[in-house]
């Protein structure tokens, strides 16, 4: 039967940023409605979230716990078919788990969880219990993104011999955490983000990209991490020596002190053949260098694009698509997928196509080889899953 999927939340009430963005991308395609949340951890905020957003106040709860055991007791063609997680990374792996264990799809942003064996635990659930999870790596919905990755996998470029990836922001160059700002108080602290500050928040991104478009896995590790505001507990600032499963080589930056930048994301890869290069603050094009001939502009929306880019591009030529639309696509496939899963049908590689539990155990990893790399003597780390 083809219908809407219903959609639970876990945070992203009204005092809090991300959360409209999840929302706004997951009714993007009119495939999601929302039906029930948990929208913070004050009862009072998550009453007003849920009437602001027009939810059933009898489907807005107090808790994430309440709100999965009474889901769960409803019948199959009202109870939601899938929760999102918008909190803090400390509260991601509970309610995640508590969805998986009663029969829940989710969908969670990254890092997955606050430990690697967190991470390992959910994708044993996922794995016993044959239920989807979506991982928001937002980055890699973008058309020129999976355009890129096409281009790699059908040798375009001949075999990868380098990447490139950088992702600095200046929004932490102050001490924010000490004047009020809520992202920044929660996400440079150990007890709610984890043992790594910006390696974890956005290093992780710059990681799953070049893995995500290479196509390769990280096998050794360099770090070097830096706290340069001082009063900060955690690291505002990386750079990391990256091998890969090919012998291909890279670097890392991840910066939020670098003042001035916003989101300033850019890739580079260079085959035996050519390059090619993505800038997030021009997501509508992808520049492609290939030896011996004139620097070429992929650009959205046109026919010679691959299946995966069309499948990801809404609107036609000339007309900017953004994170919002990126988000989208996460959301898009991963409905799509489960949505096949309830037809009893096979989902195809276009809707598989979105960051899984797997790629959030790798990213729970990198974090933990960063770390423990910069805490080595030694030049280089294995990698270690």
């Amino acid at each position: 039967m083809k219908r809407k999927l219903r959609m639970g939340m876990v945070g992203g009430g009204i005092d809090a940023f991300i959360g409209s963005v999840h929302r706004i991308a997951a009714r993007m395609d009119g495939l999601v409605e929302l039906v029930c949340g948990a929208f913070s951890v004050n009862p009072e905020i998550s009453k007003e979230s849920g009437e602001a957003l027009f939810v059933d106040p009898s489907r807005v709860y107090s808790t994430y716990q309440e709100m999965i055991e009474k889901e769960s007791q409803l019948p199959e063609d009202v109870r939601m078919d899938f929760v999102t997680i918008v909190t803090p990374n400390f509260v991601h792996f509970d309610p995640a788990r508590l969805a998986l264990e009663n029969g829940f799809n989710v969908v969670i942003e990254k890092p997955m969880t606050f430990t690697l064996e967190e991470a390992k635990q959910l994708k044993d659930l996922v794995e016993k219990t044959g239920l989807t999870l979506a991982l928001t790596h937002t980055y890699s919905g973008y058309p020129m993104v999976k355009q890129a990755k096409a281009m790699v996998k059908e040798n375009k470029l001949g075999k990868i011999r380098k990447v490139i990836v950088e992702y600095p922001q200046g929004w932490l160059s102050r001490l924010s955490e000490r004047e009020g700002n809520a992202q920044a108080a929660w996400r440079t602290d150990p007890k709610r983000s984890g043992k790594s500050g910006a390696m974890g928040d956005i290093g992780t991104h710059a990681a799953h990209l070049a893995e995500y478009i290479t196509g390769l896995k990280i096998v050794d590790i360099c770090a070097d991490l830096n706290t340069l505001v001082e009063g900060r507990l955690l690291d505002d600032d990386g750079n990391v020596l990256i091998r890969f499963d090919n012998g291909a080589n890279g670097v890392l930056i991840a910066s939020q002190i670098a003042a001035g930048e916003e989101n300033a994301i850019r890739i580079r890869i260079y085959g035996e053949e050519g390059g090619l290069e993505w800038i997030q603050e021009e997501p509508n094009s992808l520049y492609v260098n290939l030896l011996d001939q004139p620097k070429q502009i992929y650009r959205t929306g046109n026919a010679y694009l691959s299946n995966a880019a069309k499948h990801n591009t809404r609107i036609p030529a000339g007309h900017p698509e953004g994170l919002l639309e990126a988000f989208g696509n996460i959301y898009r496939n991963f409905v799509l997928t489960v949505s096949a899963k309830l037809n009893g049908e096979t989902p195809t590689p276009e809707m598989l196509d979105f960051p899984t539990v797997e790629d959030g155990v790798r990213g729970m990893a990198f974090i933990d080889n960063v770390v423990a790399s910069n805490a080595s003597n030694e030049k280089w780390t294995k990698f270690v899953v």
